[in-house]
C-alpha cells in the first residue's frame, strides 16, 4: 500500500517552513507522494457545495508543489486536483512540464472538471460546457508535451505554428483522475493512469469502483496505461482496520489529509504508517 499526504498547500501548511517540514516528513517516512488541492478562488460568502470558507489559506497548487520539490529529493509532486477548465491549457502546460524538469520527473496530474459555479463564473471559465472542455484541454496539452511539432484545433482550443521547450523529463506524464461522476469514470478508464477518490469511506470506495468497472465495459483502455492505480483520501480517522477494508478493495495508495491542528502531520504520517504496517 502507498500513502500520499493531502493538502501540503492548504490550512496549517501554508507558510514557507510548514510546506518543506511536511514534504520533509512525508518523504523521510517512506510516502511515495505529497498532493496539493486546489481553490483558487472561494465564493463569499461561502455557499453549499463549496467545502471552504472564502477566508481559508491555499496556495497556488504547482507553486507549493515547486517548493516542496526544491526541498526533497525522491518524491512525488501531484496534484490533487488540478479543476483543469479553469485554466489556460497553454500556460498549464508550460507549468506542469517545467516542474517536471525542476523536479527531475516527479510530478503526477491530478485533474477534475470542478463543481462551484461562482469560481468559474469569477475566473471568466466555461462551467456549462466543463467536461468537453477538460477533454479538449488535455489532447491539447498532450500535443505541447508529446508531438514534434504541436498542432490542435478543436471548439474550445485552437493553435499550430507553434513549439514549447523543454518537454517534461517523463514521457508520458502520469494523469490521474478524479471525481464520481460516470464522465469522469470513462475519462479515468480511457485516458489516465489512475483514479483519486477524496474523503471516502470504504462502501464510497465500492461504488467508485463499480462505476470505474461499468465504464471499463463502454470505453477502451489503452494496453500501454496499464492497470488503473486508484488513489483514496479516507473520511475519517486512519486506523488499521480502515487500511485492511481499503486494501481489500483493492486501493493502492491511501492519501490521508492532515487535519489543522500544530501536530497534525506528524500525527497524520504516524497514523497512517502504523496503519499500513499490519497489511
Amino acid at each position: 500500500m502507498l500513502l500520499g499526504l493531502v493538502h501540503v498547500n492548504m490550512g496549517s501548511i501554508t507558510q514557507p517552513d510548514a510546506v518543506v517540514a511536511a514534504a520533509h516528513a512525508a518523504e523521510a517516512a517512506g510516502f511515495d507522494s505529497v498532493w496539493a488541492g486546489e481553490h483558487i478562488v472561494l465564493p463569499d460568502p461561502q455557499v453549499p457545495p463549496s467545502p471552504m470558507a472564502p477566508q481559508d489559506r491555499a496556495l497556488d497548487s504547482l507553486l507549493a508543489l515547486t517548493w516542496a520539490a526544491a526541498h526533497t529529493t525522491t518524491i512525488r509532486l501531484a496534484t490533487g486536483i488540478i479543476i483543469l477548465p479553469q485554466r489556460n491549457p497553454g500556460v498549464l502546460a508550460k507549468e506542469v512540464a517545467t516542474l517536471d524538469v525542476l523536479s527531475r520527473g516527479r510530478v503526477m496530474l491530478g485533474v477534475g472538471v470542478g463543481y462551484l459555479e461562482p469560481e468559474f463564473r469569477a475566473l471568466g471559465a466555461n462551467f456549462a460546457d466543463r467536461g468537453a472542455v477538460t477533454g479538449e484541454f488535455l489532447d491539447a496539452m498532450e500535443r505541447l508535451w508529446y508531438d514534434d511539432h504541436p498542432e490542435y484545433h478543436g471548439e474550445f482550443v485552437d493553435f499550430g505554428g507553434i513549439d514549447a521547450h523543454p518537454r517534461p523529463v517523463q514521457q508520458p506524464i502520469p494523469l490521474v483522475v478524479a471525481g464520481h461522476s460516470p464522465p469522469a469514470y470513462r475519462r479515468a478508464v480511457a485516458r489516465a493512469h489512475g483514479w483519486y477518490g477524496y474523503w471516502l469511506t470504504p462502501d464510497n470506495v465500492t461504488a467508485s469502483l463499480a462505476g470505474l468497472r461499468d465504464a471499463a465495459v463502454r470505453v477502451d483502455r489503452p494496453a500501454e496505461l496499464g492497470e488503473l492505480e486508484i488513489s483514496v483520501t479516507p473520511r475519517g480517522r486512519m486506523t488499521p482496520e480502515r487500511a485492511a477494508a481499503f486494501a481489500e478493495l483493492g486501493v493502492h495508495r491511501l492519501v490521508p489529509l492532515v487535519p489543522p491542528t500544530p501536530d497534525g502531520v506528524s500525527t497524520t504520517i504516524d497514523a497512517a504508517v502504523s496503519a499500513v504496517a499490519a497489511l
